[in-house]
């Protein structure tokens, strides 16, 4: 056979093999990717979930308004310190069973409580030198604080509902200072483009109730008729607003300032304190701070006159007195 025809065979041999290895291919599934990449491909898709409605409209209530410019102080241990640095509204006492205002019997801590007008959970805050108010054991000679005899003092809480913060001052009638005590965060009623304020927590001046109440886990009451844990709906402490002042867009019964609800853990079952609600927008109108925060404020304001000044922009409240300065701790 001529080499020429040995040329031809040899490549059409070649072409039929090369055609039969593409039939091949064709016809065979594609292999599956790893595993592990495709779980990591996952991962990557899960892991920036998309922002929910609550989270995007938080801090747009007022477009503008710079969260900072809202004050920021904390001077809150100047009421309870036995030290110099006291506030001018407070004094130390040195504690005695036998008084000469009370006759007849030995005086306790709620005897001194009622006597300077502070509540038994203030004096227990000084007498421990921390946030400690159950405790009130007590022994001669043991100094704490209490409020001026002499003074005649006021609370105002100032609420901004655009920035979450609140402000606690004291107002002495006697001199016309008002000072800021302490800037608070808070969690506010459900967004309602419908109400005044646009969440259910209604706008305006209202003054603080005296049907306080303290809840601890275990103690059950009615709530919407039906039997609850309180804790559950309103955490340690409940404050009611009592009196429509001025400017007030709803009522004000049915709103209060309150702790952080508890809820079972999802874990171990027991009860925790949902302190995720802070800073959203998720209650009926109520007005949420911590345990630490609710817990502090009530030992201060629960045995004066008290207000609340609910506004959307801190700047357009109208507080009693001349605000004087104050320093840095």
């Amino acid at each position: 056979m001529s080499v020429p025809r040995l040329l031809l065979i040899g490549a059409l041999l070649l072409f039929a093999g090369i055609g039969v290895v593409a039939i091949a291919k064709k016809d065979k599934p594609p292999e599956e990717e790893p595993k592990q990449e495709a779980s990591e491909l996952v991962r990557k898709v899960v892991k920036v979930p998309s922002a929910s409605p609550q989270e995007k409209t938080l801090h747009t209530l007022s477009p503008g308004h710079a969260e900072e410019d809202f004050p920021n102080i904390d001077r809150i241990f100047q009421l309870f310190t036995t030290g110099p640095s006291k506030l001018p509204i407070v004094e130390t006492v040195e504690y005695s069973s036998s008084v000469p205002w009370l006759k007849g019997r030995p005086a306790w801590i709620a005897d001194y409580a009622v006597y300077y007008n502070t509540s038994r959970h203030f004096i227990a805050r000084s007498l421990h030198g921390k946030p400690e108010y159950d405790a009130q054991k007590i022994i001669a000679g043991s100094r704490f604080n209490v409020f001026k005899k002499d003074k005649k003092i006021t609370f105002h809480l100032l609420l901004d509902v655009s920035r979450s913060k609140m402000g606690l001052y004291y107002f002495d009638e006697g001199t016309s200072e008002r000072v800021l005590l302490k800037t608070y965060t808070v969690g506010l009623g459900r967004l309602d483009p419908s109400k005044a304020s646009g969440t259910l927590t209604p706008l305006g001046t209202y003054t603080l109730g005296e049907r306080i109440a303290v809840y601890r886990p275990g103690v059950t009451g009615i709530f919407q008729d039906q039997k609850t844990e309180m804790i559950r709906v309103f955490g340690t402490r409940w404050i009611p607003l009592d009196r429509e002042i001025e400017n007030c867009s709803e009522p004000a019964k049915g709103y209060g300032i309150q702790g952080a609800p508890w809820i079972a853990d999802s874990q171990t079952g027991q009860l925790v304190e949902n302190r995720d609600c802070i800073r959203k927008y998720e209650s009926d109108g109520c007005i949420r701070l911590l345990s630490e925060d609710i817990e502090e404020l009530f030992s201060i304001v629960i045995t004066k006159p008290a207000y609340i000044h609910i506004v959307k922009d801190f700047r357009d409240a109208k507080l009693p007195g001349i605000e004087v300065g104050t320093p840095t701790r």
